[in-house]
């Protein structure tokens, strides 16, 4: 893949070109200069498009498609092709199928389905073998096929002796086990947060205290084993807070929010809309004001869209009954560029990697292009034109964002939008 990127803003602060406007040649997949003219004697692809700004790849860390078993929803094609067009040069793949992926042969399954396209999978192993049989998987032969950490999807680990063996058998190898913060029993089935909204709607409410109470849980177990524990999309005031002094007692500890808590509160859920039906629940003003916080001090590690395609049949049926979840891939950009400054998203959208492990391509000579091409200006209404998902099911339509997405370059290949 050959290519000239014209005038371009680069935002990646280990670069000497930082905050410069600059030419960027691309051939066979390696840049191979950066300047502020660069000609085209060879006659490369040019891509000049209005106020381009360029990135490290981005990466997300918890992403579902379906495929294997739930096809209906997502397949790992098509999904591959919308985290392109989202701007993600790399995903990590929720264990969420059916079969979950509980074992190496499974996950060698899951990167073998990304050799060919521009988007990297890197597949979260299942942390037990099935709900109904809550033993432990075979993680370290996971790790050696591929898997980047282990953890159940929206399932917490009930079992606490179960998390104090996964974090002592992970710790030889450096593995980095997944904790999804709910205590079921506290939880009761809640399906919006417990508040004077969940009251007046006569919705069962899920208590900010079922979140709190497994989070102060598993970061006792942390401390009495060590090894490394992820917490996934936390949603409260509290949660910040126990995660903040857990890091200043030098627990090795890390977590995400979900793009949608930072940005809706339960004052979303006054008409019953099922895309509004997320896990964890949407919160109150002042736990998306302690979450930003969190974010901005360095509490949070990094924000995820949390993408979840649903089919219509479970989306569109009553409140009680629909499921949890929306897509977030096409709206993340623009979401977290309207609450954050265009520095600090990317900043967001390229932290995974560390915490994960997963190397890092640098914007300089000699490197091998990974890259994300957008506009951080450009505001519009996200609409259903935005979704290239098979399911349709966001939290965000209708909601003006700021930031626009025109591509990727990555592995050789090249996905650019011409859209202004």
């Amino acid at each position: 893949m050959n290519s000239l990127i014209k005038s371009v803003t680069i935002l990646d602060k280990n670069s000497e070109f930082h905050n410069n406007k600059v030419d960027i040649l691309i051939e066979n997949g390696i840049i191979i200069n950066i300047d502020f003219n660069i000609n085209n004697p060879k006659n490369f692809k040019e891509i000049n498009l209005p106020n381009l700004h360029v990135s490290k790849g981005w990466f997300d860390s918890s992403v579902s498609f379906g495929e294997p078993g739930y096809e209906d929803r997502e397949t790992i094609k098509n999904g591959l092709k919308v985290a392109s067009k989202s701007g993600f040069t790399a995903i990590a793949l929720q264990p969420n199928t059916n079969p979950v992926i509980n074992t190496r042969s499974q996950v060698e399954y899951i990167k073998h389905k990304c050799i060919n396209n521009q988007v990297e999978i890197f597949p979260i192993g299942a942390l037990t073998k099935s709900e109904s049989n809550p033993v432990l998987t075979e993680m370290f032969d996971m790790k050696n096929g591929g898997a980047i950490c282990f953890g159940d999807y929206k399932k917490s680990i009930k079992n606490p002796n179960t998390l104090k063996l996964a974090l002592q058998y992970t710790a030889p190898f450096d593995g980095i086990v997944l904790s999804y913060p709910e205590d079921d029993v506290l939880s009761n089935s809640g399906v919006v947060n417990e508040n004077i909204t969940s009251t007046s709607l006569g919705l069962k409410g899920n208590p900010s205290l079922a979140e709190e109470v497994q989070i102060m849980r598993d970061l006792s177990i942390l401390d009495y084993t060590g090894g490394k524990l992820h917490i996934p999309t936390i949603s409260t005031s509290r949660s910040v807070e126990l995660i903040r002094d857990a890091k200043a007692n030098k627990l090795d500890v890390t977590c995400s929010v979900a793009i949608h808590n930072l940005f809706f509160s339960d004052s979303m859920l006054l008409n019953f809309n099922t895309n509004f039906k997320v896990q964890p629940p949407l919160r109150t003003k002042k736990d998306i004001e302690s979450l930003i916080n969190g974010v901005k001090d360095g509490t949070i590690d990094m924000v995820t869209s949390d993408h979840n395609p649903l089919n219509i049949e479970q989306k569109k049926t009553e409140f009680d009954n629909a499921g949890f979840g929306t897509i977030g891939l096409e709206s993340s950009f623009g979401a977290l560029n309207s609450i954050f400054s265009t520095k600090m998203s990317i900043k967001l959208l390229t932290a995974g990697r560390y915490i994960f492990n997963i190397p890092e391509k640098k914007i300089e000579i000699g490197e091998v292009a990974n890259l994300t091409l957008f506009n951080p200006n450009k505001e519009f209404v996200f609409t259903n034109k935005n979704i290239y998902s098979k399911s349709k099911n966001s939290i965000f339509l209708g909601t003006k964002l700021r930031g626009k997405v025109y591509g990727i370059i990555n592995k050789n290949y090249l996905s650019i939008s011409n859209a202004k």
